[in-house]
């Protein structure tokens, strides 16, 4: 059994049935959810729209190999609704899933990067992580995400929804 900590987002649609939805099918199809963070409404990072992101952090416990865990992620999106990527820059979305952490594993494959390369520059990333595992080390930084929280360049708007 794996730790997998995953990150959800929405801005698209009713957002916050989208992450329910999300969530539920996540448990379904991939493993246990051990927690949840509180849902936070962002602004867009990387991109301009006038949506608003509903974003959140969940705990899974699965027995499934990263790829295969990025297989169906990508499955539970496209789902939900949300269009292939045709070019490189970010959009609205009715469902976004990184994953975040894999236990303490590093990946480097052309379809996945574990942990997630940017996850230490985005606050509506490390504020609902650090709500469920302030202590996670990452383990490239060799930091607490407390520490990356605390050190992220990121000044954008993350409220509690």
């Amino acid at each position: 059994m794996s730790n997998v900590y995953l990150s959800l987002g929405s801005n698209l649609g009713d957002r916050k049935r989208n992450l329910a939805n999300a969530i539920g099918e996540i448990g379904r199809r991939c493993g246990e959810i051990d927690i949840s963070s509180s849902f936070y409404v962002t602004t867009p990072w990387g991109f301009s729209s006038p949506n608003d992101f509903i974003n959140s952090v969940i705990l899974v416990i699965t027995t499934l190999e990263p790829a295969a865990l990025l297989a169906i992620l990508k499955d539970i999106e496209l789902n939900a609704g949300r269009q292939a990527k045709t070019k490189t820059e970010y959009q609205d979305r009715p469902v976004d899933i990184d994953i975040l952490f894999y236990d303490d594993r590093v990946v480097a494959t052309e379809q996945l990067t574990i942990p997630h390369p940017r996850l230490h520059l985005r606050l509506f990333v490390l504020i609902p992580l650090v709500e469920i595992a302030p202590q996670i080390i990452h383990p490239v930084f060799q930091k607490t995400v407390t520490d990356l929280l605390r050190n992220c360049p990121d000044h954008s708007a993350v409220l509690p929804f």
